[in-house]
């Protein structure tokens, strides 16, 4: 989830468990813990630039580090609110605010490593993106009420809503999941898998693939939340297979970066359609219809053992702009 956004629900999570004298240091103990399991990103390295896929959402966003996240929370609050709380109770508001980090990003279409080090599969539930304005409204409103009143209820409320609202995700996920699936099959496809994940600030669009040997079917899914479902017909793309693509010697620099990747990505990697030599995660573009990956990796075959460099690639123009609003709208 986006940063603040994370921030708000650890703030509204300390709300709920502190007393009218105390709100308002549990609700900046609560939002500044939450942020803090992201402080991730930090873990980057010029020389290797897919570390920091490596680590996000990795070791500090897992259950078994909660309690240690908020140790470390607590002890560089502690500084600042002693004079207003024992630590044990900076260290409980923290704990709460903490503990709401992983789940919430599990709840994205990313994927967090929630079990770490037990099982290092990356969950992720797709049922809210990464920035939802619902939802931070929800949050923001309930920290609102319960700063100025000093009422945790209001906090409880802001829960329960929050909850409620990704409770439609849940539901929203399986209604389009069920319109892709059926779309694979009217194809004659038996893919191996199906995936829907939610596009931007929003629950009633979808991007859909469908994977059958190397090929990824990708299109748009619009399911409103009281009509009937829409598809968005989109491509279909070749997956990229690192041990086949470009004929990369085995071993080289360029071959082992793009095996990382391909791990990274689920192993949903494509080309770039203006550029074969961007290999991007198909999981994300800017357009659910699209096959232009948001980032990837720049690999030139020619030259196997030359450094990789790693790319954000968000194009995003006024007509792009206009068709995602068009499908968004359900036009």
């Amino acid at each position: 989830m986006d940063i603040v956004t994370q921030g708000l629900l650890g703030a509204v999570a300390a709300q709920s468990g502190s007393n009218h004298r105390n709100v308002r240091v549990a609700t900046v103990t609560g939002f500044l813990a939450a942020m803090l399991a992201d402080a991730d990103v930090f873990i980057r390295s010029d020389a290797d630039p897919l570390l920091v896929l490596e680590y996000h959402r990795h070791f500090s966003h897992s259950l078994i580090f909660i309690p240690f996240g908020a140790l470390i929370a607590s002890l560089l609050l502690w500084p600042f609110l002693r004079r207003y709380l024992p630590w044990v109770q900076i260290y409980a508001y923290a704990f709460l605010g903490y503990a709401t980090a992983g789940i919430l990003d599990a709840c994205t279409s990313y994927g967090t490593r929630l079990l770490w080090p037990f099982s290092d599969v990356s969950i992720a539930w797709s049922i809210i993106s990464v920035v939802d304005p619902v939802f931070s409204l929800i949050l923001i409103v309930a920290l609102v009420l319960a700063w100025r009143l000093r009422n945790r209820r209001w906090a409880w409320a802001g829960l329960a809503l929050a909850v409620g609202y990704l409770l439609v995700g849940v539901a929203q996920h399986q209604r389009a999941l069920a319109v892709a699936q059926g779309l694979a099959v009217e194809r004659g496809l038996t893919p191996q898998r199906v995936l829907v994940k939610p596009t931007m600030a929003n629950l009633v669009l979808w991007r859909a693939i469908a994977v059958e040997g190397d090929k990824a079917y990708i299109d748009a899914v619009r399911v409103g939340p009281f009509t009937g479902s829409r598809i968005y017909a989109g491509t279909v793309v070749s997956i990229v297979d690192p041990d086949r693509w470009g004929d990369l010697p085995h071993g080289s620099a360029a071959h082992r970066e793009l095996v990382r990747f391909h791990g990274y990505s689920d192993e949903l990697l494509g080309t770039h359609p203006a550029d074969p030599n961007f290999i991007g995660d198909l999981r994300y573009a800017m357009l659910p219809t699209g096959a232009a990956p948001l980032w990837g990796i720049a690999l030139d075959p020619d030259r196997p053992e030359a450094p990789i460099a790693f790319e954000a690639r968000r194009e995003l123009n006024p007509e792009m702009r206009q068709l995602f609003v068009r499908m968004l709208r359900g036009e």
